[in-house]
Order: structure tokens, then sequence, then C-alpha cells
């Protein structure tokens, strides 16, 4: 049988480790950021192709939602007017500066989210891992603190 350890001599010790990387936080908000810009763009997109389907199938320009959706498309499509002819069967229309602005505008995307990660990303990573170690022995508390950063 084992004898009970005195009050004096018993000894209760607590360890509490935490570990994180500072730049997470950052990390973070660059990424929601790349996620509104994709659905900016992404947006500006399906307008494009709207309005190219609509053209394509010879919808009436004075119904309500063709009239919506090319004066919305028109600023956007501007810049490609002219670059190529319209080809045309009856009412049907071939937008190919329609085609032609889609992958731009996803390319334009694209370059603005490399340059955000470019200017704001973190350029490094780096790892904190703090350490608290309490220990009661004999009525008295010893309380140890340790904290290591490793920056790569």
């Amino acid at each position: 049988m084992q004898e009970p350890i005195p009050p004096e001599v018993s000894r209760t010790k607590h360890v509490e480790q935490v570990s994180y990387d500072p730049y997470d936080e950052r990390r973070a908000m660059l990424a929601k950021t790349t996620q509104g810009i994709y659905l900016v763009f992404g947006v500006i997109e399906a307008v494009i192709a709207i309005r190219f389907v609509l053209a394509l199938l010879g919808a009436n320009p004075a119904s309500p939602f063709a009239a919506f959706m090319y004066s919305l498309s028109a600023p956007l499509v501007a810049p490609f007017v002219g670059l190529f002819g319209e080809p045309q069967l009856g009412a049907s229309v071939l937008e190919l500066h329609s085609l032609v602005a889609i992958p731009v505008y996803a390319l334009v995307a694209w370059l603005l989210v490399k340059i955000f990660w470019l200017v704001f990303e973190p350029n490094r990573h780096s790892h904190v891992s703090s350490r608290r170690a309490v220990e009661q022995a004999g009525g008295r508390t010893t309380e140890e603190r340790t904290e290591v950063r490793t920056d790569a």
C-alpha cells in the first residue's frame, strides 16, 4: 500500500502552450480582398456574356430586360467596339468585341490580384510559440514563461 504524499511535498503543474503566425490576419484580409476582386470582375464578365447571348439570339433591344443589359454593358464593351466587324444574320449579331472583352477583363482581374499580393503580402513566414508553466509545491507558486519566435 502506498503512503499519501504530505501536502508540503505535493506538486501541481499546469502547462499551457500557444502557437500562432502573426501574419495570418494579414493573409486572411488579402484572401478576402482577392475574393472581392474576382467577384466584381466575375459579375462584369457575366453581364458581357449575357449581352453576347442576347445579341446572338437576336433579342429585341426595345424589351426592358435587353435594354437594361445593353445599357449596363455598353460602357464595359466600349473600349473593344470596332476591333472587328459585326457579322449579322437577320436579327442575330455576332459581337466579337464582347467575346474579346471577357478574357481581357479576366486577365485584368488576375493582374490586379497578383499586384495586390505582391504589394501587401507579408514577405516572410513567422511562428510564435509561447509556453507558460505554473508549478505549485509546498504552498509556493512558481511561474515560468518563455516565448520563441522564428522568422523565415
